[in-house]
């Protein structure tokens, strides 16, 4: 396993990345159109910062970059990473709230992008709703935000290996 991750370029651990992050928005769309489990507005959120990794990882797999350039990919990997797991924490805080202290449900994501401006409709998103606090799918006792939580995590731990390894 070691000599694999020494022998491999960073352009394939790039990739592994982007694969990796592409895997978890398969994921996603399988549980809101095959399992029928409709994202509530951090989950949205989440997603979109799921995808910005993906494009971070692809960009960098494309440039395969220089020392210099895998540390500015990993900064730039982990901010996101970072942000997301503020989100999916925030979530997680929505999820274990008493239920008399859960926000009401807000309007759907579509009527806000009509109705507001585009700052009130991402202070409603972060702040979350009701619908946020509705526990849905479960794998080994952790639902979507917790698994997301340690999927952000482990993509800037990912990103930031691949900075500092040794060169072959």
């Amino acid at each position: 396993m070691f000599r694999l991750w020494r022998n491999a370029s960073n352009r394939w651990l790039y990739l592994c990345g982007a694969l990796f992050a592409s895997g978890l928005m398969g994921f996603g769309l399988f549980l809101q159109y095959v399992k029928h489990q409709d994202p509530c507005p951090l989950c949205m959120v989440q997603r979109v910062i799921f995808i910005a990794i993906m494009a971070v990882f692809i960009l960098a797999t494309l440039h395969g970059p220089k020392r210099a350039g895998e540390r500015v990919y990993a900064v730039l990997i982990g901010i996101l990473s970072l942000s997301g797991a503020g989100v999916a924490g925030r979530h997680i805080w929505l999820q274990n709230l008493p239920k008399d202290q859960v926000p009401a449900c807000g309007p759907g994501l579509d009527y806000m992008l009509e109705t507001m401006p585009m700052a009130e409709v991402l202070k409603q998103l972060m702040h979350g709703s009701g619908e946020c606090a509705a526990k849905g799918w479960t794998f080994l006792a952790l639902g979507i935000p917790e698994w997301s939580l340690l999927c952000y995590l482990a993509l800037c731990i990912w990103a930031l290996a691949i900075s500092f390894r040794k060169r072959p």
